[in-house]
């Protein structure tokens, strides 16, 4: 039934009984083979150290910033954020994966040459980590640029959400959200564990799993029903708070709340198949309608139920094989989609046995309207591409206009003495205007998700900021702003345009990033932006510049030789060659006479 997540339903079957036998029988790796499939499973903890990392009290929900190097993808590439997970469980899939006998990284190589699919897969707190060595798998697997789809899936059940937006941000961005699908029965309370501090959950960890027995009686009835009130409280005011965004009113409560309590960074991502207590199931796509179902399903109509509703909320985390086979039966499955026309009443059993009343219903409206809203705004930016196209060929004619008249594009631009000129300029400020409202939109989360890896928009990005970036540069140097504002590439300085659309094209085509370079902040600069650094060095005395202009020369030399520079740079009345002629005739020095020889023009 479950064939338009991506898998087979015996895949899931089989998931789910070796995520259980890994858990049961506490192996760090649970390896099954078939024909066409390796399951590899991790098992859960109760442990309140492999939640938690020490110094929880500084981050109270555990959570970290994660390592570039090993997960270059989890990050919003625009605003050049990183992606947050716990860590307490990455720290322990880096284990697995880094151990003496890296048996899972044997596993996995021996699966692709087999040519077989692999399914990462854990239930309860096993669920990150088979997350973790997914995105880890798809990482590599972006790494090696071939091009047929990953053979990769993640099916969990019961598992905590331990990522952040960014993190969910990302997985969707690189079109990897379906390689992930997530179990929750409606009342299991770890799903939304991580949702409350660890301060409120961490003393009662070792009692879920107590819970495992059907016939446990709890022996703390006080402690347990003030931990699934916590709970239930921290879940409420990240969903509370998350629908007003999504709806787009104000809340000053939350918002001042949050200036003192800091709430749960985690969110859910991937796809969710919620498990009802009258064997039906409802798959949801949307990140921001999972959050509100992960709320809404567990509520309470009166305090009598809550004793009763904290007890089955425990055990529901180990009925995962029942709720499963269940939902597998024919007919059992809905797909809540275009959620903007949901209806505000229904009488389908399933969505009523998750408590969708009227309010959670215009919430998942509201979600869905979000995304609608997202692809409209794509349209319209869609729709100035032309004007974006034909300014950037007016520019470029101008380019080759002063290449004719032997000054060179920045430095023609930079005079200001001719009609062309002024025209230019007024180009520059409509593409700015353009580029700027364009990055607003995604600081805001307007657009949707793939539209910074979208190629035709990278592309179009890279040539905005070779034609415009040296304009603004110019620009910013004619008006004598490093009077106020310091030098161009002094942070603050350089338009958000220009990093947003660089980054684009560092991470569509993996090239290294500027940063990686930036061992200090002289050597921060690239290929469109190298003129700062010009106008920056021009008023060093030279003791102080001699090794940033050899570096600055040997990079430019290669940028020319990969056409990343053009013609006019190196004209004989640009302002970069009549200062190296000065600097050449002022300090007779091999080393540098000969990196800062004119090359040829091709």
């Amino acid at each position: 039934m479950f064939s338009n997540l991506g898998t087979r339903d015996e895949v899931i079957k089989a998931a789910l009984s070796a995520s259980i036998e890994a858990r049961d029988d506490r192996q760090e790796l649970n390896i099954r083979n078939s024909s066409s499939e390796v399951i590899v499973a991790f098992p859960g903890s109760w442990s309140p150290e492999d939640w938690f990392p020490k110094d929880s009290k500084a981050e109270p929900f555990g959570d970290d910033q994660i390592d570039r190097k090993k997960f270059p993808s989890l990050r919003s590439i625009g605003k050049d954020e990183d992606a947050r997970v716990n860590k307490a469980f990455m720290e322990r899939f880096l284990r697995i994966l880094d151990d003496g006998s890296r048996r899972l990284r044997s596993e996995v190589k021996k699966a692709l040459d087999d040519n077989k699919q692999i399914i990462f897969t854990g239930h309860s707190s096993g669920g990150p980590i088979a997350i973790y060595a997914t995105v880890w798998f798809l990482e590599e697997h972006k790494k090696s640029k071939k091009e047929e789809t990953p053979h990769a899936f993640c099916l969990t059940f019961g598992s905590p959400i331990t990522t952040d937006r960014t993190f969910g941000h990302a997985i969707r961005r690189e079109r990897w959200s379906d390689h992930f699908v997530h179990f929750v029965t409606k009342l299991d309370i770890v799903p939304r564990i991580l949702l409350a501090p660890s301060s409120s959950t961490k003393e009662l960890l070792k009692e879920i799993s107590s819970f495992s027995d059907p016939r446990h009686k709890p022996t703390t009835i006080d402690n347990l029903t003030s931990f699934f009130v916590k709970v239930v409280k921290n879940a409420s005011c990240v969903a509370n708070y998350a629908a007003c965004q999504l709806t787009g009113s104000k809340h000053t409560l939350f918002d001042t709340m949050s200036n003192f309590i800091k709430p749960s960074p985690y969110r859910p991502c991937g796809n969710y198949v919620f498990c009802t207590e009258i064997g039906r199931s409802v798959v949801v796509k949307n990140p921001d309608a999972v959050l509100q179902l992960l709320f809404c399903a567990l509520q309470i109509e009166s305090e009598r139920e809550l004793l009763n509703i904290a007890q089955k909320s425990l055990r529901a985390h180990w009925t995962y094989k029942e709720a499963v086979d269940q939902s597998l039966a024919p007919a059992n499955v809905v797909y809540l989609k275009n959620l903007q026309e949901l209806p505000l009443s229904s009488n389908d059993a399933a969505l009523n046995d998750l408590n969708l009343d009227a309010k959670v219903r215009l919430c998942l409206r509201a979600a869905g309207e979000l995304e609608k809203r997202k692809q409209d705004n794509q349209k319209k930016i869609q729709a100035k591409m032309v004007d974006i196209e034909k300014n950037l060929d007016a520019l470029k004619k101008y380019r080759t206009t002063s290449e004719d008249d032997g000054v060179g594009y920045y430095d023609a631009f930079k005079l200001q003495k001719k009609e062309e000129d002024f025209k230019a300029n007024v180009k520059r400020l409509e593409l700015a205007a353009i580029w700027d409202e364009i990055v607003e939109m995604l600081r805001l989360r307007q657009l949707p998700d793939e539209f910074e890896i979208d190629k035709e928009w990278v592309d179009l990005g890279t040539r905005f900021r070779g034609l415009v970036e040296p304009l603004d540069i110019a620009n910013f140097y004619r008006h004598s702003r490093t009077d106020d504002a310091g030098h161009y590439m002094k942070e603050g300085n350089r338009p958000s345009r220009y990093k947003f659309s660089q980054r684009w094209q560092e991470h569509k085509y993996q090239l290294p990033p500027m940063q990686q370079s930036r061992q200090s902040l002289k050597h921060f600069y690239g290929e469109t932006s190298f003129w700062a650094k010009v106008e920056e060095l021009k008023t060093k005395p030279w003791e102080a510049i001699k090794d940033e202009v050899l570096v600055l020369g040997n990079r430019l030399k290669e940028w020319y030789k990969n056409d990343e520079v053009e013609d006019d740079v190196f004209l004989q009345k640009s302002t970069l060659v009549e200062w190296w002629q000065k600097l050449c005739k002022d300090h007779p020095d091999a080393e540098l006479h000969n990196v800062l020889s004119i090359p040829p023009v091709k």
